[in-house]
């Protein structure tokens, strides 16, 4: 989930409301750098943000400015965290019903090991799950160290940077890229 998307409008407050508690000035150039925003793509959403009220702009002289957030900025970032964490939660929920559900077809299956390949935003979700299930949890970081695992009675779970493509298919390995595309590749 290397891949996920920033809300610059967002990231511009934030960044504004820890400069001002370290005291520190923040540029417009370092807000468009932290975005990954152009300069003037930053700029619109700078005056976007005090049409709004959650910052204000004081000109110190020529060449400096200062961002201030407002009290209604403030509330503003905690509004949109608070979503963001109500959907994450969800979103674990979700991933920990589908996951637990592979995991338990796999051990009906006769799978005694659960192998997770990669670096995973979920392994602590796998590892839960083996544990809940008293499967045997391997974490292995590449797919070379992993080839000596595929066995019948090994679970193999590929990480998101894993392509479905990459590997041939198979009944006992999950690609997590597919469970969180939504198509969730299980087993049967």
């Amino acid at each position: 989930m290397n891949s996920e998307y920033i809300d610059p409008e967002l990231a511009i407050l934030e960044t504004i409301y820890d400069s001002s508690r370290q005291a520190n000035s923040v540029k417009q150039r370092d807000l468009a750098q932290s975005t990954g925003t152009s300069l003037g793509m930053t700029n619109a959403i700078l005056k976007r943000l005090t049409q709004k009220g959650w910052i204000t702009i004081k000109k110190i002289n020529s060449r400096n400015i200062q961002y201030a957030i407002t009290p209604d900025g403030v509330h503003e970032i905690a509004r949109r965290s608070y979503r963001y964490f109500k959907r994450t939660i969800r979103n674990v929920a979700m991933y920990r019903e589908e996951l637990d559900a592979v995991i338990n077809r796999a051990k009906i299956r006769g799978c005694n090991t659960v192998v997770l390949i990669g670096v995973s935003d979920l392994d602590f979700i796998v590892e839960h799950s083996c544990i809940r299930h008293g499967l045997t949890y391997l974490k292995v970081i590449d797919l070379e160290t992993a080839q000596p695992l595929f066995s019948e009675d090994y679970f193999i779970i590929f990480s998101e940077s894993f392509e479905q493509a990459e590997i041939s298919h198979n009944p006992n390995h999950l690609y997590l890229i597919s469970l969180l595309a939504g198509s969730g590749e299980s087993i049967e």
